[in-house]
């Protein structure tokens, strides 16, 4: 069913451009509710929807029922110059792990980052678990529910019908820092491997307060990896997350047995 968006719901700041694309803090008139509203860069044909993007969304949906993903409450279909448009709506929570990470840097130091936020795995194993990647996880794409302390994946970026940009959209430049020598080096097919090596980036930014591998182009980034683990070779390099092979990176699942999860609940796996 097709709707006026500014009847049902009252924009009140644009918030960041997303991997779909702009994205509004807004008001439901009805209830009251803070939702992000997303407008999609999708282009709809005559039939509506195209079926890959139904498909998408409904992913999407499921794996919103999972605490450690942001929750997808509503998708609006609505038109603009008689071309329609697709929002996406969802849960609005006001801080993400960035922000978090930036105001947490400049308090008294040390404080340890509660232990709660660093548990991220959770939502990475629920995700690959249904066979999604995300690809382009980072702290802008965390997050943080305050009360419930907790990380929620937000902006997955589903593959086929909403592809993940290499470059942004506006002028903002798409931060490489978290991105896997895999992808740096142009591979095309990769799998749960890239999402965990961002895990291991952002595990690794947690405790030192400063990105690991704050590169700012693609060379620089794969020359400030290897500065850290070696140059490639044909041996094996030790480590878990941030092993340079992808096969060779841990899973999600398995990564939640290390004894660091012991207190966490996995009842949901």
């Amino acid at each position: 069913m097709e709707i006026n968006i500014v009847d049902k719901y009252e924009k009140l700041e644009k918030v960041g451009e997303g991997t779909y694309g702009k994205v509004y803090k807004a008001q439901d008139k009805a209830t009251g509710q803070l939702v992000a509203l997303k407008k999609t860069r999708l282009e709809m044909d005559e039939e509506g929807i195209p079926p890959t993007a139904l498909r998408e969304i409904s992913l999407l949906n499921l794996l919103s029922h999972s605490i450690y993903v942001v929750r997808l409450l509503a998708v609006e279909q609505a038109a603009k110059n008689g071309k329609p448009i697709l929002y996406l709506v969802f849960e609005f929570l006001d801080t993400d792990l960035k922000k978090y990470l930036d105001v947490y840097r400049r308090g008294p130091s040390p404080r340890p980052l509660p232990p709660h936020l660093v548990k991220l795995c959770k939502g990475v194993a629920h995700c690959h678990g249904h066979g999604v990647l995300h690809r382009d996880l980072k702290p802008q794409n965390l997050l943080v529910d305050k009360e419930k302390g907790i990380l929620k994946i937000a902006d997955l970026g589903l593959g086929r019908a909403f592809t993940v940009p290499m470059k942004s959209y506006t002028h903002e430049i798409v931060t490489l820092w978290y991105r896997a020598p895999e992808v740096l080096l142009g591979a095309t097919h990769y799998s749960t491997g890239v999402d965990m090596w961002s895990v291991g980036c952002i595990f690794a930014e947690m405790v030192r307060r400063q990105a690991l591998f704050p590169g700012d182009s693609e060379l620089q980034q794969l020359l400030h990896i290897f500065r850290l683990l070696g140059t490639p070779t044909e041996e094996q390099w030790p480590g878990k997350m941030l092993q340079l092979d992808p096969a060779n990176r841990i899973s999600a699942i398995a990564a939640m047995e290390h004894p660091y999860f012991n207190s966490l609940d996995k009842s949901q796996f």
